[in-house]
């Protein structure tokens, strides 16, 4: 079964909450506004620009990461522009790293994981729960930039989160709140990542990069995206068409609001593994519920 036919199977057993718990779901979403800007940010990282300066910021707590995680909008002609940041210790700019062991003649995968940030948006009508703990299935929109594997190539990664009763081909079972079984199915959009493996059966060196960049295409090259690392906070960028006409990419309309919640380490249902050089990789998750909206009055660059 397709990624898009497992979506349209979920989409016919998702019932939208009401009474009590559509109001608080409603109630606890945090907003972000998306202003008008008569010119657009240049996606580099750097985020000099006056409009961010004046663009209202939303503020979210990590308690994986212990961070408080910042974002601001702005969109300008047929595109949205998004910036995110997050204080770090350290820069990761290596992933999975192959480490040569003399003694058995053959490389394996170190413990070192990249810096990531993820946009997870919601592709249901009404409230929804985006945890990977919900009680109801779900679609979800997943802008994902990677230090290593999408930065070098100016983009983020763009897939999608499928929750669902129903088994895809390489989902992983995961409880939830109550104790249901459901399947959390994560497809990479049509089309090539920013990225490819490069395995090395012979010894090519003693540390040598599994991953190097390419030119993605389709569906997964929609979100431009580019981080940089400076006194020990990141600052990502992030570009996409407001309407892409992609099924697996969320549509905004500048007349409607959108739920959505971020994550400061890759969201893929796992458990923590204290042996990754960044445990909580992998194990990342929604804590708040988010809401942007837009404002339809245009904020000139000075």
């Amino acid at each position: 079964m397709t990624k898009l036919a497992i979506g349209a199977l979920v989409a016919t057993l998702i019932t939208a909450p009401s009474g009590l718990a559509a109001q608080q779901d409603s109630s606890a979403s945090a907003e972000l506004v998306a202003v008008q800007v008569d010119v657009a940010p240049t996606i580099d990282g750097v985020a000099d620009e006056d409009i961010w300066a004046r663009a209202t910021a939303l503020v979210t707590h990590d308690p994986l990461a212990e961070a408080d995680l910042t974002i601001k909008a702005v969109y300008s002609g047929d595109s949205i522009y998004f910036l995110a940041s997050y204080p770090d210790a350290d820069e990761s700019r290596t992933h999975k790293t192959q480490v040569w062991i003399p003694e058995q003649d053959r490389y394996r995968i170190g413990p070192d994981r990249e810096d990531t940030f993820v946009f997870k948006w919601s592709m249901e009508p009404g409230p929804v729960d985006l945890r990977v703990d919900a009680d109801r299935p779900y679609r979800a929109d997943i802008w994902f930039w990677k230090a290593t594997r999408t930065d070098p190539s100016g983009y983020a990664d763009d897939k999608m989160h499928i929750y669902s009763p129903i088994e895809g081909p390489n989902s992983r079972t995961v409880l939830s709140k109550r104790g249901l079984r459901f399947f959390l199915d994560r497809p990479g959009d049509d089309g090539k990542s920013a990225y490819q493996t490069m395995v090395q059966a012979e010894h090519k060196g003693d540390r040598v990069p599994f991953y190097g960049p390419r030119q993605p295409q389709g569906s997964r090259a929609d979100i431009r995206a580019k981080g940089v690392w400076r006194d020990g906070v990141w600052t990502v960028e992030f570009a996409r068409k407001l309407v892409t006409n992609n099924a697996d990419d969320i549509q905004f309309d500048i007349e409607q609001e959108y739920r959505f919640g971020v994550s400061r380490y890759e969201i893929a249902g796992r458990e923590r593994n204290p042996k990754l050089d960044q445990p909580w990789y992998g194990a990342g998750e929604i804590t708040e519920q988010l809401t942007m909206k837009f404002l339809n009055s245009i904020v000139a660059n000075r």
